[in-house]
């Protein structure tokens, strides 16, 4: 589950920025917000999916196999390709960091972290994917909650501003050995902010704590050198590189064209439930996630550490990449294969206009936050405007969304 409240904050609250303006206009995104997702403006089931697909309370006609098989195979196409295009950089992230804590430089550190900006890239995208109980968030066997939760309470691993002690790396009594099973038994245990694995305690780790309202974290080498438990962190580090890598190979392997008997096949069984799933994962991503919990929720607390990927200051390319991947599944167009048939195939047909406007509003919005005019810290201390705009495109983007899939008989949730 990626969206968890209440949390944990240890760096100080930035508030120098005007209230009138964004309180008002939180107030009607609020509202808008709580019109689309039927009242649900929050991540309370971990991304749980409306899986009821078609029904009789949409207005359009309803989809046949016939036509949505095509686009269902190549968005499986399309997801297992994005999927392995993770796999590779994250896999390119282990072996700096193994290159890093072998061989701790100022040079080897700047480079691990050069590639964990490229590996969550390649990982942006597939998010779009999510939200219908598939491979990466089925409630029982999904590893989305070990791969990317987020809010992070640092104190929980490392040691924190004021509490030099504080985390796992630091108390030997009671975790006499960092291993794979430690860290996985530990993430969310006594608490959702009590996050141990995936891509942000990657980042803290490399970064450390972001106190600076103009910069990402600047974590000391000394940490991987002279510190009494640089060999404790170099372990926690290279375990959690491992844990990444293996997740999202066993993601990609339900999704794997050559597998008899995975996710992939039961996808491809019912096509139109297929197309409806993806409908909630574009849909959901846009409104209740991206637009609600990652930008919303940082507009309204002011808080750095709302920011998703707050240690590196990567939260603009979050931002954009969880919007190509939108992209990516609405038009077909996914990297490593052929372009092909994608949702807008099916709503072209039945009604162009409608495909028109939502191809160029999706468009926009890629478009939108890969122009962001500063970080997205300093957007929340000083100029929200950008960040306001974003959140009311997401929401006419999901009203679209909403709209398109009613055309073809199917009823869209659009919360987490």
């Amino acid at each position: 589950m990626i969206d968890q409240r209440p949390k944990v904050s240890n760096r100080p609250k930035v508030s120098n920025r005007p209230e009138a303006r964004s309180r008002a206009w939180l107030g009607a995104a609020v509202l808008a917000c709580t019109a689309l997702l039927g009242g649900a403006c929050s991540s309370d089931d971990g991304g749980s999916a409306d899986t009821s697909g078609p029904d009789d309370t949409s207005t359009g006609d309803e989809l046949t196999a016939e036509e949505a098989e095509p686009v269902a195979a190549h968005y499986a196409d399309g997801v297992y390709a994005s999927y392995q295009a993770s796999i590779a950089s994250a896999t390119e992230l282990q072996a700096a960091l193994a290159e890093f804590t072998e061989n701790p430089t100022e040079e080897s550190l700047r480079a691990a972290k050069d590639q964990w900006l490229t590996a969550r890239d390649d990982y942006g995208p597939t998010e779009a994917f999510r939200f219908y109980d598939g491979p990466i968030d089925d409630p029982e066997t999904g590893p989305e909650g070990q791969i990317n939760a987020w809010p992070m309470d640092e104190a929980y691993v490392d040691y924190v501003e004021g509490d030099p002690d504080a985390g796992i790396i630091n108390n030997p009594t009671d975790y006499p050995e960092i291993t794979t099973e430690v860290l996985v038994e530990s993430n969310e245990q006594g608490g959702e902010t009590n996050i141990s694995t995936g891509w942000h305690a990657i980042e803290f780790l490399l970064w450390g704590q972001d106190l600076s309202e103009t910069g990402p974290g600047e974590r000391p080498l000394t940490d991987y050198t002279t510190s009494p438990v640089a060999e404790r962190r170099a372990t926690y580090l290279n375990l959690l590189a491992d844990l990444l890598v293996a997740d999202l190979s066993a993601v990609a392997e339900q999704w794997n064209p050559e597998g008899a008997d995975n996710y992939r096949a039961e996808f491809l069984a019912d096509p139109v439930q297929a197309v409806s799933h993806m409908f909630r994962g574009i849909g959901a991503l846009t409104v209740g996630e991206l637009g609600g919990e990652r930008i919303a929720v940082a507009i309204e607390t002011v808080d750095q550490e709302d920011e998703h990927s707050c240690f590196s200051d990567n939260t603009n390319a979050d931002v954009h990449n969880n919007a190509l991947g939108v992209q990516w599944v609405y038009l077909g167009t996914y990297p490593g294969i052929e372009d092909g048939p994608g949702l807008d195939t099916l709503v072209e047909a039945v009604d162009p206009q409608l495909n028109t406007e939502l191809t160029a509003q999706i468009d926009s919005t890629v478009t939108m936050t890969s122009e962001y005019p500063t970080t997205f810290d300093q957007m929340l201390s000083g100029d929200t405007t950008p960040l306001e705009d974003t959140v009311t495109a997401l929401d006419t983007q999901g009203e679209l969304i909403a709209d398109a899939a009613d055309q073809l008989g199917i009823s869209v949730e659009l919360g987490v």
